[in-house]
């Protein structure tokens, strides 16, 4: 649909919040996008993959980087070249990126650079609710925080000319409600990409001590325009009123969407909406002289309500979060928020008493089916055997019917916490980790328990793809046998096996060899990933 509005044509498309994001980055002259896929992020590069591959001449950069630390420094070194560049990860992978993310403040930017970041809360898919709002305060940088499909895509245009204007890294932050739901999208006119043109003849980016404390200093002395652009943001709103109120509410977001869907004829009360950070002090202040109590209402953490509670004076009330009139974890919905406002929630249908609980499970037929099936006939002769889990599809193992991990931390976590067992003391203690889980974090592991020949088993589980978030390219696939080489293991103890259950014999044979070599092993099962085989089968079958 096209409409035409002062001689410009404008487009309106139904899109996620993440292909809003996508599309606005493409919009406001995009250069490279990089990213590590994770959910509710992975959607943002897929849609600018697509779009890449409809328009080549483009040349938009768009490959999937091996971790959330190399598509962070990568997006800088384009930044550094002149380019707009994007980063996405979801909030976990923040903790990855943190490193090059918070020395980016410091450095500062040459071409735009947005870092977008999809938090989860409720943990739909993820281990914790860290709320990243957090890291753009701790870095002292702008954060935008999008309450729509249409804001987000407005923002992107938005944050790269905020980026440039300020020499600083912008961070986006989007929550798993926005990114995964659609909505109708005016889009506006494709802006050029920015000339090749490298930062040159200073050096603010060579972070000596002595750099870097100038560096530093010039960031504390911007703080007060990132102040005055947050109060002056087109994304922020705030209408004084004449008369006082017993409440007042600010709502950040999109936690804005569900206090607006409590008053659909209007909000009766005063409301400081925030989609961009540091949050207005003095609108703040102002809000509080109309109200005797302020509702603060955020999707995460209470990242404002903290805040808010050391800015105003005792005599003003704080609620939200932390004072139990909304719940202290989880995502917000519009009747949570009616709940804590004494509103009578909307009426919902009963649901069907005789729908059982379907816990998610490995697919019928996956190859790591057979691995874990492997790894509880053996151990089962090993009374005190732990087994170290990983973050990928593989992790159903820890359900029934293999219930057959004992952790999983973090990405990267199942090597290195079988090294530290064992140097406890533990026997076995064997590893599972996927493909694209080794290559993101799980090679320094590697390196570690070949420098003291550690007596751990690790099983890679290779599916030849990244299977957990839709069978994005692996980093490493068909490389792994020459990594672990390259890092070290001993080729008699590195063993690649077909993970198939008319093989079940030649695996657990495997298995117990090693578990029972007093030094470092390495297995591969490798079969791919069923999903993506079928997937291919299926565009074959379309060609024809």
């Amino acid at each position: 649909m096209f409409l035409k509005f002062e001689d410009t044509f404008y487009m309106k498309k139904l899109l996620l919040g993440d292909e809003a994001i996508a599309q606005g980055a493409i919009d406001a002259g995009l250069s490279g996008v990089y990213a590590y896929p994770g959910t509710p992020s992975t959607e943002i590069t897929e849609y600018i993959q697509g779009y890449c591959k409809k328009s080549p001449d483009q040349k938009i950069h768009n490959r999937w980087c091996t971790n959330e630390k190399t598509a962070m420094e990568a997006a800088l070194g384009m930044s550094f070249a002149g380019k707009r560049a994007l980063v996405c990860m979801k909030h976990v992978g923040m903790n990855v990126a943190a490193d090059p993310f918070v020395n980016s403040s410091i450095t500062g930017v040459n071409g735009g650079l947005i870092v977008l970041v999809a938090d989860d809360p409720s943990m739909h898919s993820s281990q914790d609710e860290q709320d990243t709002r957090f890291y753009g305060k701790f870095a002292l940088i702008p954060v935008l925080e999008p309450s729509s499909q249409q804001e987000a895509y407005d923002m992107m245009s938005y944050a790269y000319d905020l980026s440039e204007s300020l020499k600083l890294p912008v961070l986006m932050r989007t929550v798993t409600r926005l990114a995964h739901s659609r909505a109708v999208v005016t889009l506006k006119e494709k802006r050029n990409q920015n000339a090749l043109s490298p930062v040159s003849g200073v050096r603010d980016w060579v972070l000596l001590p002595a750099i870097a404390k100038r560096r530093y200093a010039s960031l504390l002395e911007r703080q007060p325009e990132i102040m005055r652009l947050s109060v002056e943001s087109p994304f922020n709103s705030f209408k004084a009123q004449a008369k006082r109120f017993k409440m007042g509410a600010i709502a950040c977001g999109n936690a804005y969407n569900y206090l607006s869907e409590c008053y659909p004829d209007g909000i009766p009360f005063p409301v400081l909406k925030i989609s961009q950070y540091p949050i207005p002090a003095e609108t703040v202040r102002t809000l509080a002289e109309q109200c005797d109590s302020i509702m603060v209402i955020e999707d995460g953490q209470p990242f404002v309500e903290e805040q808010v509670a050391g800015i105003l004076p005792s005599d003003c009330k704080i609620i939200g979060r932390l004072t139990g009139e909304l719940p202290r974890q989880g995502e917000l919905n519009p009747d949570i928020v009616k709940a804590a406002l004494g509103l009578t929630p909307l009426p919902h249908p009963e649901i069907a008493r005789n729908v059982v609980a379907r816990p998610p499970a490995l697919c019928q037929g996956c190859g790591h089916r057979s691995v874990y099936e492997a790894i509880n006939i053996v151990l089962k002769d090993y009374k005190d055997a732990k087994v170290f889990g990983d973050i990928g599809c593989y992790t159903l193992g820890a359900l029934p019917p293999f219930q057959a991990l004992d952790s999983t931390v973090d990405m990267g976590a199942s090597i290195t916490m079988a090294k530290g067992a064992a140097d406890a003391g533990v026997f076995p203690a064997v590893a599972i980790i996927g493909d694209s889980t080794f290559t993101h974090s799980g090679m320094t592991g590697l390196l570690d328990a070949v420098n003291e020949n550690s007596p751990i088993t690790i099983i890679i589980s290779d599916n030849l793809t990244t299977g957990m978030t839709g069978g994005q390219d692996s980093a490493g696939t068909n490389k792994f046998e020459a990594i672990c080489r390259g890092i070290g293991v001993d080729p008699d103890h590195l063993k690649v096996v077909v993970p198939l259950p008319q093989n079940m014999e030649e695996i657990t044979r495997t298995l117990r060899e090693e578990i029972e070599y007093q030094g470092l092993s390495v297995i591969i099962p490798r079969r791919e990933c069923i999903q993506t085989l079928a997937r291919k089968a299926k565009a074959k079958a379309a060609q024809k």
